[in-house]
Parts: C-alpha cells; structure tokens; sequence
C-alpha cells in the first residue's frame, strides 16, 4: 500500500498481542489556511470595488466627466497588472507568507488614504498605489494551492480562495453602502475599511507558512499526507524545477490560460467597476438598492464559484480526465455567461437585469479553477510567476474595460454597446478555456 493510501485509511493498527494502537489522523490547516486567504480576497475585492459602490457619490463630489470617470476606475490596474510579474517572481523566490501578509496591511493603508482625495489628481494617485500594493496577494495565493494541496483538492482551494472575488464584491457593495448611510460620508466609509484590512494583513502574517511543515498547526500525518501526494504528482507528470517564465511561452495551453482569464476579467471587471453606476443611470436605483443588488449579482457569484469547485472535484474522483471535466465545465459556464449578458441588452426590466446579472456571475465564477492551472502547469517551483503571468494577462481587461466603456457610454449615451464588449470578452474567455491541456505540466525538460 502506498504512503499517501495509508495515512488516508488507517486510524488504527492492531499490534501483535491484538490491542489496537491509535494513529494520529491528519490535521486540516491546509483548509485554515484557504479559509484565510478567503477572507483576505474578500477584503481585496471590498477595497477595490469600495471606488465603484460610492462612484454615484464620488463623481457628483469631484466633478469627474464619464470618460475622466473610465480612466479612474482603469488606474488600480495599471500598476496592479505593471506588479504581477515582479511580485510572482518574488513569491517563487521568498515564498508566499510575507508577500501576502504584507500586501495586505499596505493596501488597506492605500484604501484609508483615498479618503484624502480632493480631486481627479490625487484620486488617480490612491488608485494607482492601491494596485501596486494589492499585486501580490492572488499569485501568492496560487503559490500556497501548490504548495499545501494535493492535486485533488487543487479545485476546491482555488475556488475557495478565488471565492473572495465575489464575495468581497457583494459584501462590499452592502458594506460600504452601508457606512455611507450609517456616516453621511464615502470618505469616512473608505478609512473604516483600511483599517480593518490592515488588522488582518497582521494576523495573516502571524497564521501562514509557506509550507505545511512549517506550520505548528500541521501535525505529522497531514504534512506525510500533502508530501505524499506531491511526490506521487511529480513522478507521474514531470520533475518540479524552477524556469523562466520565457519557457511557456511557446506552448497553446499557456497562451489559453492568460486569454481565458483575460476574457473572464473583461466581463468580470466591466460588472464590477460600472455595473453600480448603470444600474443608477439605466434603473434609476438608489444607494441602498445598488448595495442590496450588488449582494445579490455578486453573492450569486460566490455560490457559483464553491459549487464549480466541488462539481470539479467529485467529477474527477470519479475517474473523469481532468481535461473533460474542466473543459465541460468551462464550456458550459461560458455559453451561459454568453446568453445571460444577451439577455441583459434584451430585456429592459430592472429587476429582470438584476436576475440576468446574477445567473451570469454564478457561471463567470467557475472560472475560478483557473487558480489551479498555475500548480498544473508550472508545478510547484513556478506557481507564482506562471500565476502572476496570467493574472498579469487577465488585468490587461482591467486596464482596458473600465477606460473602453467610459468611452463607449460617454460617446453613445447608452450601456448597449458596453454589454455587447462584455459579450465579446465571454466568448474570448469560453473559446480560449477549451484549448488548454489540463493534464500535462509544461517545461518540465
């Protein structure tokens, strides 16, 4: 019986004289450690999207224009895409703990300081260091999914993780519309958020390890246990070293990866950054309502994002390849983003766009499986730069969207067309996820 089968099955081991001795069953930090990096992706998104809930608030108080609104909601982008590739190598070199814990207390400062903003300026400026603080923390997450899961449990800690997407997007929405009406004030909102986040940035940094041994939660049989797996996972697919990051880029399922995500971001961010003003503009809702309608698109989302997960992971304990079961789930998820954003431009009721919107964001989310290509196809030694080049590619949509549908509504006086872009992105996202080999590790001579 192998290593891996024996911590898993045995609890007991009878002895010769037929008294049973108790086996240490393994320890579960592994999930302690995704359910913080859940709560810490949910506080990224609730800082970054805290611009966008109180944008309705923000433009009438700084007097900013559509087009000069786009190039605002675009700026966190620029240098939190211009940082991935630095901050992955660092998470590969120095490992995940510090580059996560430390992004984190910096951009909940960053967010406390946009308070301070008195006009397009300095607004502009927050923005931009909110992003180059924030750049490390999900490559540094996909670093922690190789390191501490076994590859079949890679599904459910990366929608875990990714789940903060959503959930901090619909917790942000209610919250932040919340301390807006609790204050009078979206300035004093934005200080109570970035003290918070830095609070958990310091006990981030205080609860994770780079790896299980490292770890005094993880007793012996769970590191036995993860170790296991990852010697069997690298016997069977290649050898674990480090590369450059120039040896993938001749391979499809590497260049899939970056324009699925970049498709899925195009659609995702476009939701996230305007989808409160056009509800305000198209629906005519108010403060309370975009949060209450936030909850829902994006906590949607959060749901969509676990049951993808779980969907993965028990199709392939089945014995399903890898490659049928992402490639359905991701082909699926993507004529349903499809249809649902369709619908959106079709059907003028507020409360039926709302329900559109949230069927969308519960396919969009299984995207999130996408955090576990970066361990599949880099392996464990490249997880942070194979994930930084990808989050590197999908936060090009995030410098674009937000700048393209300024434009596009400023020039058009109507949303139409800027669903139409999100439509566009759902197809990049569902053609190019059906085109990675799941299966195989990449440069692994």
């Amino acid at each position: 019986m192998s290593k891996i089968n024996q911590i898993n099955t045995a609890s007991e081991r009878p002895e010769a004289d037929g008294v049973a001795t108790s086996v240490a069953r393994p320890s579960r930090t592994r999930w302690k450690v995704f359910l913080l990096l859940l709560g810490v992706v949910s506080l990224n998104y609730i800082d970054r999207g805290s611009v966008s809930v109180a944008l309705p608030l923000i433009t009438k108080d700084l007097h900013l224009t559509k087009e000069v609104t786009g190039f605002v909601l675009s700026a966190f982008f620029w240098t939190y895409a211009l940082m991935q590739i630095p901050s992955g190598w660092l998470i590969d070199r120095f490992g995940p703990r510090y580059m996560a814990g430390g992004a984190c207390i910096g951009w909940g400062a960053a967010t406390g300081l946009t308070a301070a903003a008195t006009g397009v300026g300095s607004l502009l400026g927050f923005r931009l260091l909110l992003g180059a603080v924030e750049a490390p923390v999900m490559p540094a997450g996909g670093k922690l999914n190789a390191n501490w899961l076994p590859a079949k449990e890679r599904g459910r800690g990366a929608v875990l993780m990714d789940g903060g997407a959503p959930l901090g997007s619909a917790l942000g929405g209610i919250a932040i519309s919340g301390l807006i009406a609790w204050t009078g004030s979206w300035r004093i909102s934005f200080v109570v958020a970035g003290v918070l986040t830095a609070a958990i940035g310091f006990f981030a940094l205080w609860f994770l390890r780079d790896t299980p041994r490292a770890h005094r939660g993880v007793n012996a049989a769970e590191a036995d246990f993860i170790d296991a797996a990852h010697a069997a996972e690298d016997a069977a697919v290649g050898t674990d070293k480090r590369n450059p990051l120039s040896a993938y880029l001749k391979y499809r399922s590497f260049w899939g990866m970056c324009l699925g995500w970049m498709g899925f971001n195009g659609v995702f961010y476009g939701i996230l950054t305007w989808g409160p003003l056009y509800l305000s503009e198209t629906k005519g809702f108010d403060i309370k309502t975009i949060g209450w309608s936030t909850l829902a698109i994006f906590g949607a989302g959060f749901v969509g994002e676990l049951i993808g997960g779980w969907i993965n992971d028990r199709w392939q304990a089945t014995g399903a390849s890898v490659n049928r079961v992402m490639r359905t789930l991701m082909g699926v998820a993507g004529v349903a983003v499809v249809a649902g954003l369709l619908g959106v431009v079709l059907v003028p009721d507020a409360m039926t766009a709302v329900a559109l919107l949230s069927g969308v964001l519960f396919f969009l989310r299984w995207a999130g499986l996408f955090w576990s290509l970066p361990s599949i196809l880099g392996g464990r030694a490249n997880a942070g730069v194979v994930g930084a080049a990808m989050n590197l590619s999908g936060n090009i949509a995030g410098i674009v969207t937000p700048i393209a549908v300024g434009f596009i509504v400023g020039g058009t006086g109507s949303y139409t067309w800027a669903l139409l872009y999100f439509v566009g992105a759902g197809v990049l996202f569902t053609l190019s996820s059906l085109v990675i080999d799941y299966s195989k590790r990449l440069a692994t001579r």
